[in-house]
């Protein structure tokens, strides 16, 4: 990520899974974070969704119909949300979930889908998942994971998920912000590293199988994925 790319961490709540059947957005919350800091800029919203809220949704963000029933719809304030995204990079956990929600509710409306206003999307699940495999990752784990302070959490709802995912975002990328040596140049600056003569350490060559250089080759492609081309592991490896 280049420096002063405009982030935003995103969540919403909603009746239950599926939109498509019949289900709704009934809160969204968007913070904004710039140079990898919350700016105090974000947006924040309740839905009414025009139909039930289940029991069993409520147990989960707390949010009853009697609370959102005298709000707008989501159709009267799409716009607003458009205009708060467009050209952003979006930080969601569990990305899919969210954006099927978000691009049925603008396809419904006549919009494009949510990555046609929004620059990209990162998927902090997706990270961690690839990260710590087999453990549990869903936001609580991950907040214990980092020390992200989550006691004022009660229910899962939109707002103070997105304030805990900034802290989850910042420990999971932390490792690569410091592999690239922190520039703030955005790139520009490109790091030299020093050739080491290592000719006084005796050191004993160890043959490297095919197997092993490709899974090498392999590690330092997504080092270089994740940091949009600026892995000088991976440039000098070509």
């Amino acid at each position: 990520m280049s420096a002063n790319v405009r982030q935003l961490l995103v969540d919403t709540e909603t009746t239950g899974f599926e939109p498509k059947e019949g289900h709704r957005i009934i809160e969204f919350a968007a913070l904004e974070m710039i140079d990898r800091k919350l700016t105090g800029n974000s947006l924040h919203l309740y839905f009414n969704p025009e139909r039930d809220i289940p029991a069993e949704a409520t147990k989960v963000h707390g949010i009853t119909l009697e609370q959102v029933e005298h709000e707008a719809p989501f159709r009267e304030r799409v716009n607003e949300i458009i205009d708060y995204i467009s050209g952003a990079e979006l930080i969601i956990h569990n990305a899919k979930f969210d954006l099927n929600f978000l691009d049925h509710h603008f396809n419904q409306l006549g919009f494009k889908p949510t990555l046609e206003y929004a620059a990209s999307c990162i998927d902090t699940l997706a990270m961690a998942r690839s990260k710590f495999p087999g453990a549990k990752n869903n936001l609580d784990a991950l907040c214990d994971r980092y020390n992200v302070d989550r006691s004022n959490r009660g229910y899962h709802g939109a707002l103070i998920d997105c304030v805990l995912l900034s802290g989850v975002y910042i420990g999971l990328t932390r490792e690569q912000i410091s592999l690239l040596g922190d520039d703030k140049s955005g790139g520009k600056n490109k790091i030299v590293y020093p050739h080491i003569n290592s000719d006084q350490y005796n050191l004993i060559p160890v043959e490297v199988s095919q197997e092993e250089q490709k899974l090498h080759l392999e590690y330092l492609a997504k080092l270089d994925k994740i940091s949009k081309g600026n892995s000088p592991w991976f440039n000098r490896s070509k």
